[in-house]
């Protein structure tokens, strides 16, 4: 019937689920805790590379608070 289908559907799409899961969590291990940033266009670019400048580190997700800014 139509509902044997449904353990083969259920191990599939778990399969599919895997990779994204494990990817953003990857990811977001690798750089500090947060989510990587993505630079779509010029503007997000321009905003990725004042974070690097005032981060003091290099690294666009290694912010400092407000108050250690003195710029």
């Amino acid at each position: 019937m139509w509902f044997e289908i449904l353990p083969a559907m259920a191990v599939m799409s778990v399969c599919l689920t895997i990779p994204g899961i494990s990817t953003t969590l990857i990811q977001k291990y690798t750089n500090g805790g947060k989510e990587k940033r993505i630079a779509r266009n010029r503007y997000q670019w321009s905003l990725m590379e004042r974070d690097r400048r005032l981060s003091g580190f290099d690294r666009y997700y290694e912010a400092k608070g407000l108050d250690t800014i003195n710029e």
